[in-house]
Parts: structure tokens; sequence; C-alpha cells
């Protein structure tokens, strides 16, 4: 099993748990702009009793390791779970549980259902914007070039450039923006 057909194993038992969820990280910016390998997979779920999460381990239980430790994810404070893959290498997807971040419960209220070519399926994702919000958020190296790449390939034309400008601005990330515009506008 690899990490594509690790994540799809999962996303199909949260469907069958009926757990809304929202794929984010690599495998969303991949759908929106120039795909690229990922380490892990990051998928955020809605959750609103402890009951689904544990019909979910039990489910995966053949196929998964869940860490006992819940840790929280620094920059919007999120519950996240790592699931570990029984497969060598060992694989890992992180669930990370819809939190109060005004921008996260946004952007999860904003999911569209989109094909993954990676995944080879259906899934629910953030819109093209609210991944380039979200990339411009984290601003680590690789996280600006795929918000670049988002940007490049849907065009700021086709984006909803209001709602990107308005985030950026809440979150302190429009110098970023503004210079990832600059660098694709000879482009267009």
């Amino acid at each position: 099993m690899n990490l594509y057909e690790l994540a799809s194993h999962v996303i199909e038992a949260m469907e069958a748990e009926r757990i809304p969820y929202m794929v984010v990280g690599a495998l969303s910016s991949s759908v929106f702009g120039i795909p690229r390998a990922t380490k892990d997979v990051d998928i955020v779920l809605r959750l609103l009793t402890r009951e689904p999460l544990q019909r979910l381990e039990e489910r995966l239980a053949e196929v998964v390791v869940f860490d006992p430790q819940v840790t929280f994810e620094t920059l919007t404070g999120s519950v996240r779970h790592v699931l570990t893959a029984k497969t060598r290498p060992p694989f890992i997807v992180e669930l990370f549980e819809l939190g109060s971040d005004p921008f996260v419960v946004e952007r999860f209220s904003r999911r569209r259902a989109a094909w993954s070519a990676q995944l080879k399926r259906q899934v629910f994702l953030p819109t093209a914007e609210d991944v380039i919000v979200q990339k411009l958020r984290w601003g680590r190296p690789k996280d600006l070039e795929d918000a670049r790449d988002v940007l490049a390939v849907q065009t700021p034309a086709k984006l909803d450039m209001d709602h990107i400008a308005r985030w950026s601005e809440i979150h302190q990330t429009s110098g970023h923006l503004r210079a990832m515009l600059a660098e694709i506008e000879p482009l267009l």
C-alpha cells in the first residue's frame, strides 16, 4: 500500500462513518496547482463527539496505528491525531479536528467535492482561494511555493482575490501575496 492508497482507505472509512472531512496540505494544492510529492496526508475532520473517531480507529485497526498521544497544531490550536500505516515505509496520515479558528471554520464551510488525480477519487477539498490563504499562513518555503503555483495555475482573474486579500490582511501575509502576484504577473 502506498501513501495515496492509504489516504483513500482512510477517506473511505471516514465516509462509511459519516465523518465530514476535507483533504488539505500538499494533496489539496496539487489539485489546484502543480502536483508534488508529499510524505504525509493531512485531513481536517469535524467531530461532534468522540464516538465516530473511536469507530474510525476500530475500522482502520488492521491498516494503521493511532498514536495514543494527541497533539495540538500550534498555528490554529487544532487537535491532531497521527495515524501511522503498518507498512514499510510507515506512511503517515494526520487528522486535524475542526476547531474554532475563524479561518479554519470558514474554510471548512466552503469545502467542495472535487476529483483528486493522486487519490484517484472524488474527495472534499478547500476552495483554491482557501488553499492559497492557508499556504500563505503556514509560510514555510514549500507552502509559499504551493500558494504561488495555485495562483499561477488558477490565475488571479479566475480567483476571488478579495477573499484572499481579506484573509491575508487578517493573517498578516499580504506581503507574501503581493510578492507572488508580482512574480507571476509576467507569466499571465
